[in-house]
This record gives structure tokens, C-alpha cells and sequence, in this order.
């Protein structure tokens, strides 16, 4: 990666035609997209960040003592190193960009994306048939290759609906089949957008660098603002907010629960939800909370918004999860 690289030359296309014709629609494939890439790391270096204790890490072995796709979670030992079979396995390590700085720096490449999405860049090392199953992630991904050969199986879209293996704690797809089939070489770059189901495998001795864009779902947004509204007291009132009946007549005094209430019940919720400058605070606060708080206290990492929610009002930063009232 040189000082002198951009959007434009990463995508190779100017972003707006990316951002139009691909972003959460379909998944490209990008050729060279960083010539002459160098991996910041060594597999070496990155199984060394797995024996941390701060530090999130994985091992996925296809064929593991207890059964097929077996999950082994860090921080680990030289020893578990050492007793690994050789090859069909990946090592998967997250948050690099938080430790290393050169990988921090590929950051600057997305710069066409709110800073605010951005999940972590999470590298990855296999040897030859390392993989960790079909499956379909639920953010957006680029995936740049930064050592070796892997080879990228795309599919179809997928759901929560889809079935999944029962025999393993992985969401892997039960049922799979590749509709493209692309080889990456060093400084390619792959992007998928939600839900698209993909198979990598490892080549030869490879690393990849998966720079991820969250993209929470409506179950776990509703958890946390309800969470949320609970716990803070600017919210109570609108939280404590009283259900009432519709009106009443005897022919409602069934078990049966008639659609009114159903009625009472969303539109209780409706009013909660319209509140513009309630969910602007609670989705700015979400969006920027950081995964690792203590790594967060280093103003370099910090995660940061600002929010006007409309047009000449007020900008207000949010930092780390929190407003910035400075």
C-alpha cells in the first residue's frame, strides 16, 4: 500500500459507482486492487497475538478430535500450536487493527464509508485446506488477500432461515453450491455484502484481511434500545409510557384477543419509536460504542460520530459510545 492510493484505484471504479451498483447488492471481485501488497504480518507474528489474553481469537480445525469443524477459542499456547495437524485449519484473530498499526492503516482506504460502521479488521492464517465452512455473515466485508492463494466459492443469499449443520457450534451451511468460483492472489480484494453465502480455502500457506462493516440486525438493535431505555433516566418517561385499552365492549371479553389491542399495542410502540432526536442519540451512541472499552482510551482508536438531525440544528459529537459534551 502506497501514501498515494485511493478509493478509486482500490475499487477501481470512482466510489459512487460502487456505492450505487454493489454496496449491500452484490459481491465484486477486484483484481490488483493493492499492487504489489506486502502482509503487515507474519503467520508467525499473528499466532503470537492468539497467546494474548486481550486479545479474541479462534481456531477452526475441519476434522478436530471431537468431530468435523471443531472450535477452539484463545487465548492459546505454543503447545496447542505445535499439536495442530498440518493443514486444514484456520487461525482467525480479531480487532489486528487495534494492535498493529500497518494494519490500522488500510483503514484509510475506506474512506468512501461512515467511519462509524466500521467493525474491526480481522486477519486470518490456514494452511493448505485451512477453511471454515460454508456460511454468510451478517456485515459487509472486504476481503483482501495478503499471503498465499485462497480460493473464494459465492452463492446464494442466505437467511436465518437457512439450514445449518446441528453437529457443530459454526453457523455452517448444511447445503452449498458455488455459483463463482475466483482464485486471490496477494492484493486482490473480494467484497461481500450481507447474507451471501461463501467458501474460502486455503491453497497454500495464506492470510487474509477481512476489514468488516457492521450491519446489525433488527433483533439486536431492539435489544439494546430497550436496554437502553431502560437503564437511563433521560429515557424513563418515554419508557414508562402506560398501555391502555381500546374501547371496550362485552363482545371483547373473550379469550380471544382482538385485533384493537393488537392496535393499542403498536401504536404505544409507534409513538416510542417516531421519536427522532431519541433514536438519533440512542443509534449515534450504539454505532460508536467500542468492543475493546480499555484499548478505546487511546484517542487514536476511538470510535466517533456526529449526528444533526435537522438541516442548520445543532451538531452533536458522539465518542466511544458517549456524547461529547466538549
Amino acid at each position: 500500500m502506497t501514501a498515494k492510493m485511493t478509493a478509486d484505484s482500490l475499487l477501481g471504479m470512482d466510489p459512487g459507482t460502487f456505492l450505487s451498483d454493489y454496496w449491500q447488492q452484490r459481491p465484486l471481485l477486484i483484481r490488483n486492487a493493492l499492487p504489489d501488497f506486502l502482509s503487515p504480518l507474519a503467520p508467525d507474528e499473528l499466532a503470537g497475538l492468539a497467546l494474548e489474553d486481550e486479545i479474541e481469537s479462534r481456531v477452526i480445525v475441519e476434522q478436530g478430535q471431537s468431530g468435523p469443524w471443531e472450535l477452539h477459542r484463545g487465548p492459546f499456547t505454543e503447545q496447542f500450536f505445535a499439536d495442530l495437524p498440518d493443514d486444514h485449519w484456520t487461525l482467525l484473530v480479531q480487532g489486528v487493527d487495534l494492535w498493529i498499526p500497518d494494519v490500522r492503516q488500510l483503514l484509510g482506504l475506506f474512506d468512501f464509508l461512515p467511519p462509524w460502521r466500521l467493525d474491526d479488521i480481522m486477519v486470518s492464517y490456514a494452511p493448505t485446506g485451512g477453511s471454515v465452512g460454508p456460511h454468510f455473515d451478517a456485515y459487509d466485508v472486504f476481503l483482501i488477500q495478503g499471503l498465499g492463494q485462497r480460493q473464494w466459492q459465492i452463492g446464494a443469499p442466505c437467511t436465518v432461515e437457512t439450514p445449518t449443520l446441528a453437529d457443530t457450534s459454526l453457523r455452517i451451511l448444511s447445503r452449498f453450491s458455488a455459483r463463482d468460483t475466483w482464485t486471490l492472489n496477494p492484493g486482490d480484494m473480494l467484497y461481500l455484502p450481507p447474507g451471501i453465502s461463501h467458501h474460502g480455502i486455503a491453497l497454500n500457506d495464506c492470510m487474509t484481511y477481512s476489514v468488516g462493516f457492521r450491519a446489525p440486525t433488527a433483533g439486536e438493535m431492539l435489544d439494546d434500545l430497550a436496554t437502553e431505555l431502560l437503564a437511563d433516566d433521560r429515557y424513563a418517561a418515554r419508557a414508562a409510557a402506560v398501555y391502555r385499552d381500546p374501547p371496550l365492549t362485552p363482545a371483547m371479553a373473550g379469550a380471544e384477543i382482538d385485533s384493537g389491542f393488537i392496535g393499542q399495542v403498536r401504536a404505544l410502540l409507534a409513538e416510542l419509536l417516531d421519536d427522532e432526536a431519541l433514536l438519533g442519540d440512542w443509534f449515534a451512541r450504539y454505532m460508536t460504542r467500542p468492543k475493546n472499552p480499555d484499548l478505546a482510551l487511546d484517542d487514536s482508536l476511538a470510535r466517533r460520530a456526529s449526528l444533526r438531525l435537522r438541516p442548520g440544528g445543532d451538531k452533536r459529537r458522539y465518542v466511544n459510545g458517549e456524547e461529547d459534551k466538549l
